[in-house]
């Protein structure tokens, strides 16, 4: 025969589900580049599709990286940087950028493979880990602006840290767009330090961009 539980058991046997839901949305178990397990935590808020850059699997991950799309039809570019500790002085190894962007007409392309978020974020996505100076350059082709018009070219970035921390930055956009927003051009507090703005110049047949990025910056609950 079914008995009910005291209200005073059911309210605490809830409570304790939604805390496990809650701690299972906010972190998970995951191995480094090193094969050392890691929990990693999302801060800085919400953020739908960050886990994606867990999505790395056995990769070996290097500083350079140069996305699928490379060498189909587009304007090709280059960009680069250097991540930097907290202290915005202090080159941060091993740290992993994640990025994704649009086709050139402005679409999160798959191929029909796709496993994970790459069904979202489409196959024009890549993983870099910095060296020993911080350094990450990535090659790709610029994006499109979505077919609708409503908002600027731009390249998503994600970070994770070797602590396991991982969170959302700004976009990258392109100085020029008439699209770009006075947000997107001049953010009060931007993550990562900066407004990922970039001001693309020719290097032979490529376009160059240049972006430092300062780990925790105007992050919230990062700390």
């Amino acid at each position: 025969m079914y008995h009910e539980l005291p209200k005073f058991i059911y309210y605490k046997s809830m409570i304790k589900f939604i805390l496990i839901l809650t701690l299972g949305f906010t972190f998970t178990y995951c191995h480094s580049q090193t094969d050392e397990v890691v929990k990693c935590r999302l801060v800085g808020g919400p953020c739908e599709g960050c886990q994606a850059i867990l999505e790395y699997g056995d990769k070996v991950l290097a500083p350079v990286d140069t996305l699928p799309d490379f060498n189909e039809d587009g304007p090709k570019i280059k960009v680069t940087g250097t991540i930097y500790q907290a202290d915005g002085k202090t080159p941060a190894k091993d740290v992993i950028l994640y990025i994704y962007h649009t086709n050139q007409k402005g679409i999160y392309a798959t191929k029909g493979d796709e496993k994970g978020w790459g069904k979202r974020h489409g196959y024009i996505r890549g993983w870099i880990k910095t060296d020993s100076s911080g350094k990450y350059t990535f090659y790709t082709l610029k994006p499109g602006i979505y077919p609708n018009r409503n908002a600027s070219a731009h390249i998503h970035p994600i970070i994770l840290e070797p602590n396991g921390k991982y969170y959302w930055l700004g976009s990258y956009h392109f100085k020029g767009d008439p699209l770009l927003t006075e947000k997107e051009v001049n953010p009060e507090s931007p993550r990562g330090g900066s407004s990922g703005l970039l001001m693309l110049h020719k290097e032979g047949n490529l376009f160059v961009g240049k972006r430092d990025i300062i780990l925790g910056r105007n992050v919230p609950d990062y700390d």
